[in-house]
């Protein structure tokens, strides 16, 4: 690993290179949290989300420094049915699958309505045991994040500042999407079927298949332009209503 920082074009268009790619994945993180910090009392919530954020940003940091370890992490360590897995590939495995429950048990109570039901679980969540679950989801993104940013340079001051310029990004950027995903039905199940997918892509590459992260994402973009259009549609819909009903009332 290096530790000099010579301001070189190379290392300039890594450096952009990986700040977009930390701030992409961080969405993942961003929605994750969000959902979760939304089961809380009003006054826990921001906490929870900035906790949350802090707590990938540390673990992001601390796994750069042992990114020897963590390459490790990729050898295997076990042959089952003819297949080799590490301990990266378990990891993976069991983040996704963590992933998929939580967003297939959170897509279950929308289609059905639940609401009484997820007012009455609410005084049962706590603080510690929504913390404990971003953490462990904190682990296998940031697992996944660092070995990525490993593989495009051994700069540990690029990584470094990479992760806390990016982690300041999603810091800004939580309270919006807390809001927005919550504010709006249609949106909070967009974000998670999105969970539902990256969860499945997890498992996958605990499996060995190799997928590229564009397969995901471009969709997921996609989708957020159309919901995007309906959610502007739907608004100027209600605001011509709302001119038609007041226009009506003068009127009479």
């Amino acid at each position: 690993m290096e530790f000099a920082l010579p301001f070189t074009p190379d290392i300039v268009a890594v450096f952009l290179s990986l700040f977009v790619l930390e701030v992409v994945l961080g969405v993942d993180n961003v929605i994750f949290i969000s959902i979760l910090a939304s089961k809380l009392p009003q006054e826990q919530q921001a906490r929870a989300r900035s906790l949350g954020l802090t707590l990938a940003m540390v673990i992001r940091v601390v796994l750069v420094f042992f990114a020897g370890w963590i390459i490790t992490l990729k050898e295997d360590v076990v042959v089952l049915f003819g297949m080799g897995f590490s301990v990266k590939d378990f990891i993976l495995i069991a983040g996704g699958l963590f992933l998929v429950y939580k967003a297939v048990t959170e897509i279950h109570h929308k289609l059905e309505g639940a609401d009484e039901e997820h007012d009455v679980s609410m005084k049962r969540i706590t603080f510690r045991s929504v913390l404990v679950q971003i953490l462990a989801l904190d682990i296998v993104f940031s697992l996944d994040s660092v070995i990525t940013a490993v593989g495009m340079t051994e700069n540990v001051i690029v990584i470094v500042t990479v992760v806390v310029l990016s982690f300041l990004v999603m810091l800004f950027a939580s309270r919006f999407v807390f809001t927005f995903v919550n504010r709006h039905p249609t949106v909070k199940m967009l974000a998670l079927s999105f969970l539902l997918l990256i969860g499945v892509f997890l498992i996958a590459e605990g499996f060995g298949a190799h997928i590229d992260k564009a397969l995901i994402y471009a969709p997921m973009a996609f989708a957020i332009l159309v919901e995007a259009l309906n959610l502007i549609a739907s608004s100027r819909k209600a605001k011509r209503e709302n001119l038609r009903t007041r226009e009506e009332a003068s009127v009479r």
